[in-house]
Parts: C-alpha cells; structure tokens; sequence
C-alpha cells in the first residue's frame, strides 16, 4: 500500500472513505452523531467544511484546509481564556483526518 499523501495548508481536498469490502460504517443514528462529534473534534480546527455526506458504508466531505495563520487564530479565537496561556501549536490537517478515522475505528 502507498503512502497517503500529507494535506497542504489552505488548499480544498475531497475527503472520502468507505467500509472494507463495503460495509457499513454506520449502523444507527447515534453512530452519525458521534462521527460528526469526532469532526468537529478534530476537522474543524485545521479545515473549513463546504459540504459533506454520511452514507451507510462511506462518507464524502469538501474541506478546504486552513492556512498556518488562519488556524492560529481560529483555535486562539475559540479556546477558553485560560487555555490561551499556552502555546498554541500548529496542527497537521493529515494527521487530525487520521486521528479522525481511528477514533471512529
């Protein structure tokens, strides 16, 4: 198997999976809002959302990535007061898609 290729800063992918040999990934509604929960966990820091799709065995997402600055600012913008004191730390968008799957795995 190849490696994955790493996601650029400030550039729009078409995201998309599917169950091996086609299963289903979603089962009940619960497991939609979970998944969606997870996106919002680690999507939305490092991306913006156009459109997405949760199917029974696959989904499709629009995202375009955010920039280096534009993600500084929208977590510092986000985070709590007290959580601004530390240092804020510039995340990889492939590896918060990565983290994503595996915590719905």
């Amino acid at each position: 198997m190849s490696k994955p290729i790493s996601l650029d800063y400030g550039k729009f992918y078409h995201i998309y999976t599917r169950g091996i040999d086609r299963c289903t990934i979603f089962f009940e509604p619960r497991n939609y809002h979970f998944f969606m929960k997870r996106w919002a966990q680690y999507v939305e820091p490092v991306a913006d959302t156009y459109a997405y799709a949760l199917l029974g065995n696959h989904f499709h997402a629009l995202i375009r990535t955010r920039t280096v600055e534009e993600q500084l600012a929208w977590r510092a913008q986000t985070l709590r007061v007290s959580e601004t004191r530390r240092v804020l730390k510039v995340l990889k968008p492939s590896q918060q898609i990565g983290n994503l799957l595996n915590s719905y795995t």
